[in-house]
């Protein structure tokens, strides 16, 4: 039912809209819940959330380690469970990993409409896990570039990458090849430290930042940050969950939703960047849709 997460689009945008219109928009949602599981390196996440325009009552439970010697297990793992907000009854558990990633590339692909140069040609890919390939589907799909570059720390990855999507990919040997000249860049990495570096990227490019959800994590380097437009899903989250944020000490223009809602400009001739953590209503939101897409089959 997410094969095509273009779907998603319109209930994502007012989503995000009511989300940024405080109480008014009907959105319940706290800064997620993170517990280390310091013995093994991971992290549980809890995302609650309700949405008064959709009706619709979700948690989503997702776990996050880093490195693990097992590559055939992804490194987020997720649930979502979907409540009747009537009466509190658990209607149904879907596969939150999925929707995870179908809504993530949705929103990103949002900003991207909203931020991208007026003529952007290249398209460049950071990481080659589950968040690439979900990128890769919706961008192709809404947008038309002349080429698209993949780059990750192992060469394997994106060799398979470059090999099993639907179009052309150039695969690059380092993350400034890449990113050379890029009119828009998806970082999706499990990096710690800085791979993208503002020295590297082109005036008026538009950055959507997906990895480092933690703290201590970073993806851009203090340049780039300080240097662009940027962009959130939620102030909230990004001042208590973003390393990319919190230590480059970069303001926040706007949150998405704000830029929707037609309260700040989308300054798309600017260097911009779009820092997505991932928010418990777009989860909300995606697995009502799949829910009510099943139903009518059913």
């Amino acid at each position: 039912h997410l094969h095509r997460a273009s779907l998603l689009l319109p209930a994502l945008e007012t989503a995000l809209a009511n989300f940024s219109a405080g109480a008014a928009g009907g959105v319940v949602q706290p800064v997620r819940t993170v517990l280390p599981v310091p013995r093994h390196g991971g992290y549980l996440g809890v995302m609650p959330a309700y949405s008064a325009a959709d009706d619709a009552l979700t948690t989503k439970l997702v776990t996050f380690y880093e490195h693990l010697k097992d590559s055939s297990v992804p490194s987020h793992q997720a649930t979502v469970l979907l409540f009747d907000p009537s009466n509190g009854t658990l209607k149904a558990v879907l596969d939150g990993s999925v929707i995870t990633a179908k809504r993530t590339a949705a929103v990103s692909a949002i900003a991207t409409k909203l931020l991208m140069p007026a003529f952007a040609e290249v398209l460049c890919i950071l990481g080659a896990g589950v968040q690439a390939y979900s990128h890769y589907d919706i961008f192709t799909e809404l947008f038309t570039f002349k080429e698209v570059r993949i780059w990750n720390r192992t060469k394997e990855k994106a060799l398979k990458f470059a090999g099993s999507v639907s179009g052309p990919v150039r695969v690059c040997s380092s993350s400034q090849e890449a990113v050379t000249g890029a009119d828009v860049i998806v970082t999706v990495t499990m990096a710690t430290t800085p791979i993208l570096f503002g020295d590297w990227v082109k005036p008026g490019a538009h950055i959507n930042a997906v990895g480092a959800s933690r703290p201590d994590w970073r993806e851009l380097d203090d340049e780039l940050m300080k240097n662009s437009i940027l962009f959130v899903d939620s102030r909230d989250a990004a001042l208590t969950e973003s390393g990319d944020v919190i230590l480059s000490g970069a303001e926040i223009f706007a949150e998405l939703g704000e830029v929707l809602k037609g309260t700040k400009p989308a300054l798309p001739e600017k260097t911009t960047v779009f820092k997505s953590l991932g928010m418990a209503v777009e989860d909300t939101v995606a697995a009502k849709f799949v829910y009510d897409a099943w139903s009518a089959g059913n």
